[in-house]
């Protein structure tokens, strides 16, 4: 007698939605996870090591001196709680930022090698920032240093957004011309003014320029956290018009997506996130390039799970560069760019030198 059909049991489809559900949740929690860690060693680690007990136990006291006991080391507790807790926060705010802002970019201008700087933004940063450490705050109507960087971030941003358009129009090309251009135009004023600098101020313009977290107090965390959270988490909310661009812009504007619109909010947006960041860092190279990349292999290009993969992965990293920065010629301090490089440009050859495998297997 022939089964009966209509009782044999019918795969459900919901335990591999929840197995991938799971497997994402458990990536998220294990990339946070690493962001503790890497903040935890970039808070006990350096020339004077702090026992990571005494920094754990310096962190629940400033939470609830009433519930945790006092740091028994003095010293200990001020070099864990006011000179590198602050940093290494810094640390991670900045490269949870550069990383997203690196993912959404190239989504944007459809261009692997983009990055925060392409657009000019950092270079227009800098050169506010060099005003006031060489000329003075009274050169910029008497803006501090940080303030200075965030009105010469706008600036470019401005001058990109007016050079990109035509008809009413920013396209990928467009983009990138005006942003590289720019980016010229700024590193040159800023290099005449380093040329009458007095030799002295010239050292740390240039620690300054190529990022440094060294100088980094409590104050100096609070106002980028907030908007390089919000930026990311509104980034967030344009993962899906993101993916559509993914497939080209005919694809996009067949889904409904006002591609022109869309590009300039991203713009915004990102030129506003990156020049809070290097208004308190500098500008810190490769962490916005090779972070996306390197997450695009490991979860794919949906940025409903790229975005937040790279943010978490890029404030790992950064926290993880900086201590190296100050810890490998301790007592000299690096910047940030020449230990990012290292690891930056054997990556991007690693890269190259796999899609070369690749296009060789495929087309033989």
């Amino acid at each position: 007698m022939a089964p009966d059909t209509d009782l044999q049991p019918v795969d459900d489809p919901a335990p591999p939605v929840r197995r991938r559900l799971a497997g994402q949740v458990a990536v998220l929690l294990g990339l946070g996870a690493a962001v503790v860690v890497s903040i935890a060693l970039g808070a006990s680690l350096g020339p004077v090591s702090v026992p990571l007990r005494d920094t754990v136990q310096v962190v629940l006291y400033h939470i609830s001196s009433e519930w945790f006991a006092k740091p028994a080391d003095p010293v200990f507790a001020q070099i864990a709680w006011e000179f590198r807790l602050p940093r290494a926060l810094l640390g991670a705010v900045v490269g949870a930022g550069l990383a997203a802002v690196g993912v959404v970019l190239q989504a944007v201008v459809r261009n692997p090698l983009a990055d925060p700087y392409l657009l000019g933004v950092s270079s227009g940063a800098s050169f506010g920032a060099v005003l006031v450490l060489v000329v003075g705050s009274a050169s910029v109507a008497g803006l501090g240093l940080s303030s200075a960087a965030f009105a010469g971030a706008l600036i470019a941003t401005l001058l990109v957004y007016l050079l990109a358009q035509r008809a009413g129009r920013v396209t990928p090309f467009r983009l990138i011309l005006a942003g590289v251009s720019l980016a010229y135009l700024f590193q040159a004023l800023y290099g005449l003014l380093l040329l009458r600098a007095n030799p002295h101020d010239v050292q740390g313009v240039l620690i300054w320029l190529f990022g440094s977290l060294g100088s980094t107090e409590w104050s100096d965390v609070g106002i980028p956290a907030v908007g390089v959270i919000a930026g990311i988490l509104y980034l967030l909310t344009q993962a899906r018009p993101l993916n559509s661009l993914l497939g080209g812009e005919e694809t996009a504007v067949s889904l409904g997506l006002d591609v022109a619109r869309f590009r300039i909010r991203m713009l915004v947006v990102t030129s506003l996130v990156v020049g809070v960041m290097v208004a308190v860092s500098g500008a810190v190279a490769f962490v916005g390039l090779i972070i996306p990349h390197l997450c695009r292999m490991l979860v794919g290009s949906d940025h409903r799970r790229l975005l937040p993969v790279a943010a978490l992965t890029g404030a790992a990293f950064l926290v993880l560069m900086d201590l190296a920065a100050r810890t490998v010629l301790a007592p000299t301090e690096l910047p940030l760019s020449i230990v990012t490089a290292v690891f930056g440009v054997p990556f991007f050859i690693w890269l190259l030198r796999q899609r070369e495998v690749g296009r060789e297997a495929r087309f033989g």
